[in-house]
């Protein structure tokens, strides 16, 4: 299945054709509610933007005249809390993937905010647009020769002491830091052992979240991973999921035409959805072990500059600096990168 297109005119007057996307995500290669909240906003109300694939370097438009739905992806939304009104008025939906990590004394996120703030901004979010719409993603999860898995559990119940009370679900995924070779690269040059994740220590680690979450009583899922934990109470997650789309957004007509589903209007709870449309849905253009629903993503590589050591999506801090400088001195600019 593909979006539907559209011909969008540009400010210079130029008629192109656009895809016309339900859902957009925003973003899997960079963090927008961090770093470029006030773009988007302009550009949503512009009503396009351009997206440059990374593979190609081919120029693709992409129009908001369809969306119902934005899927946020951060580590650190604060900037961006100012905006929701905005799209509240617009009566557009979205919900947050919010990365809450714990590397701090490891200094694998080096310019994420403090810990702290960024545990009050998860809880502010959450106390804002409800808790079920902010789900909190511990990913990824790292070994090293001195952070064993009793370290990283230790971690995780820090963190998920302070915020399970607000949210709904927690993600998980295992570093796989052989297949980058960039990632690899970065970690060695910083003198960093990492040690891969085999089944035994995922399993350590994943009956180690089991005996947490008998007092959180979250939804727990892993994000891309082969391995199947469901014994242990932890599923194969949908970042982008038509079921928790489902649940929270049933008042809206056009997205759950889109998913094939007849709410009763005299029976919100009975529903009537056609099990085929998940393989027709399915994001193709994910990893072979994503369970992701189809979403745009107009996010671009090589622009965030959280620097995180792991981070897969930068080639390199220079071109990023690159990059942010070009957009900051363009911000209205159709495109992140600022070109």
């Amino acid at each position: 299945m593909n979006w539907d297109k559209t011909d969008i005119i540009l400010l210079d007057g130029t008629k192109v054709a656009a895809q016309s996307p339900v859902i957009i995500s925003a973003s899997r290669s960079t963090d927008i509610p961090a770093f470029y909240g006030d773009w988007f906003v302009n550009r949503f109300k512009i009503g396009n933007v351009k997206w440059i694939n990374p593979f190609s370097g081919s120029p693709h438009y992409v129009s908001f005249q369809n969306t119902r739905l934005i899927v946020f992806w951060s580590k650190n939304p604060a900037p961006f809390i100012k905006h929701l009104r905005f799209f509240d008025e617009l009566d557009v939906n979205y919900y947050f993937q919010f990365t809450l990590n714990d590397y701090e004394s490891e200094g694998f996120e080096r310019k994420v905010p403090p810990l702290n703030r960024r545990v009050e901004t998860f809880i502010q979010l959450s106390e804002m647009i409800s808790k079920e719409k902010v789900i909190w993603r511990f990913d990824p999860l790292i070994l090293t020769d001195s952070l064993e898995v009793s370290n990283l559990l230790r971690k995780i119940e820090f963190l998920g002491e302070q915020v399970y009370k607000h949210t709904r679900k927690l993600v998980i995924s295992f570093a796989d830091i052989g297949i980058y070779r960039k990632v690899e690269a970065n970690l060695k040059r910083e003198k960093i052992n990492y040690i891969e994740f085999d089944d035994l220590k995922m399993e350590e680690v994943a009956k180690g979240i089991q005996q947490l979450n008998d007092k959180w009583k979250l939804e727990i899922g892993t994000c891309s991973e082969k391995i199947d934990l469901e014994h242990l109470g932890i599923v194969h997650n949908k970042c982008i999921d038509e079921n928790l789309i489902i649940s929270l957004f049933e008042h809206d007509h056009v997205l759950m035409d889109f998913f094939g589903v007849k709410i009763d209007k005299f029976d919100l709870f009975k529903q009537e959805t056609s099990k085929a449309n998940y393989s027709i849905l399915k994001d193709k253009g994910q990893r072979e072990f994503c369970g992701c629903i189809m979403s745009k993503d107009i996010g671009q590589y090589n622009t965030c500059p959280h620097d995180c050591i792991y981070c897969y999506a930068n080639t390199s801090i220079e071109m990023v600096k690159k990059n942010y400088n070009a957009h900051q001195k363009n911000q209205n600019g159709d495109t992140i990168i600022g070109i």
